[in-house]
């Protein structure tokens, strides 16, 4: 066989010695493209002078026109850096000089383009010789600046981004305050609110923190071109307080019903929120004999007094009519709420009222009624909060508040389908080494 001639890779004939051809058979065995090929090699068979001839196969290559590469596109990204200004940025990705003065020109009253956020990112698109089409900066939140070449002019383009939701997790452990913890978690102030929002029935966050609670939260986290936009809806939330886990999950029935739910379906809504305050201290509790700092003369106190700065959102403990909102006495500006079941609520001393508010309005369990201020007979910035039962107060730190309804039995499935996954998330992170935060 091996006496024939080849004519593989020469156009002049080489001698192979022993020690090479050795090598070639042993390369010969490797597999080539996923196949093994076998070669076997005659008895008596003379190894040497087999000739070997080179072939070169000319490859045609198409045509590339200069006239096509000018009418692509392209896409450029920049992030910002500090001291950036939109002429810096338009340098970097490209622009020519020429179009650079024209976009400049056009968006000088756009603030927009003047208000860059370091570490954020800018697009472009351009053509090859560096003419800008188009220019989007995603700043955050639900804003997106989209500013196109419309003729020779550049024009700002209403299109909101497109938001895509990831789910986030975060753990951590107080050590000596709830703003610390969360803040050293790197949890969002909204995703904070929520969850003193929804374990407000169950924890009282004023009293009840202590160093080494622990908590863990799953929520939804919104993302435009693919930058960070805000935090969303908190999923479930586990809370462990003096030992005890409070544990939350949100979910919502196919008729619409939604809320947070502990894991056999309990609703953790109250009809009355411990306190209608997010965060703050108490001042003054609940006493039949008091001095009063005012009127210098010992008094019962039938209410709590929630020490807060001025402009704290006061919320409604639960869903009722305004009865009053004005001035009334030592109240200062006050808001008084009929609830049903003969209760009722009264939040004094108020900096403002929420916009709109007006006696036989209808508010819901958690909107903002007013602010904390120090009107009236007051010494400081503080809420005056009473819980009236039948026109008579009650401490509501005591009083055994009222659950709303649980998830329907027929709804229990479904329940457990939906909160399976945050159920695993918060099982996940509970074994996790937490963060200790300062």
């Amino acid at each position: 066989m091996l006496g024939h001639k080849f004519r593989v890779f020469s156009h002049e004939p080489l001698t192979l010695t022993k020690k090479k051809l050795r090598w070639l058979i042993l390369l010969s065995s490797i597999p080539l493209f996923g196949m093994v090929a076998a070669f076997g090699i005659a008895p008596n068979t003379a190894l040497e002078e087999l000739p070997v001839e080179q072939v070169i196969l000319g490859l045609d290559l198409p045509e590339i026109h200069s006239a096509s590469h000018a009418n692509m596109t392209f896409w450029r990204q920049e992030r910002i850096q500090r001291g950036d200004t939109i002429a810096t940025l338009l340098s970097r990705l490209h622009v020519s000089n020429q179009e650079a003065v024209k976009f400049l020109r056009d968006t000088r009253d756009i603030k927009g383009v003047h208000q860059l956020a370091a570490g954020k990112t800018i697009h472009v698109l351009t053509t090859a010789a560096g003419q800008l089409l188009l220019l989007r900066y995603f700043s955050g939140g639900s804003e997106q600046l989209v500013i196109e070449k419309s003729g020779e002019t550049f024009k700002v383009s209403d299109q909101p981004p497109a938001l895509e939701t990831h789910v986030q997790m975060k753990s951590g452990m107080i050590n000596s305050s709830l703003f610390a913890a969360i803040d050293s978690a790197g949890v969002p102030d909204s995703v904070a609110t929520q969850i003193v929002d929804i374990l407000a029935t169950e924890i009282d966050f004023h009293r009840d923190l202590r160093k080494g609670d622990r908590f863990t939260v799953v929520y939804d986290s919104l993302y435009g071109n693919g930058e960070p936009a805000r935090a969303g809806r908190v999923l479930a939330v586990e809370f462990v307080n003096q030992g005890t886990p409070h544990r939350a999950l949100y979910f919502q029935a196919d008729n619409g019903e939604s809320g947070y739910y502990t894991p056999d379906g309990k609703n953790l809504r109250k009809a009355f929120l411990r306190s209608p305050l997010e965060f703050s201290r108490i001042s003054s509790g609940f006493s039949s004999a008091r001095f009063h700092p005012v009127l210098k003369t010992w008094r019962a106190h039938k209410g709590i007094d929630y020490a807060a700065p001025t402009g704290t959102r006061v919320k409604a403990a639960a869903d009722g009519t305004v009865a009053f909102a004005g001035w009334q006495g030592g109240y200062g500006n006050v808001v008084i709420l009929e609830h049903r079941g003969s209760y009722s609520t009264v939040y004094g001393h108020l900096s403002a009222f929420a916009k709109g508010l007006r006696k036989g309005q209808r508010v819901s369990q958690g909107d903002v009624i007013g602010n904390v201020g120090a009107t009236g007979m007051a010494t400081g910035p503080h809420l005056h909060y009473e819980f009236r039962f039948k026109g008579v107060q009650r401490d509501p730190l005591k009083v055994a508040m009222p659950a709303a309804n649980p998830v329907l039995p027929k709804h229990m499935p479904a329940f457990y389908e939906y909160t399976k996954s945050s159920m695993a998330r918060l099982d996940m992170l509970r074994g996790t080494s937490l963060a200790f935060l300062d």
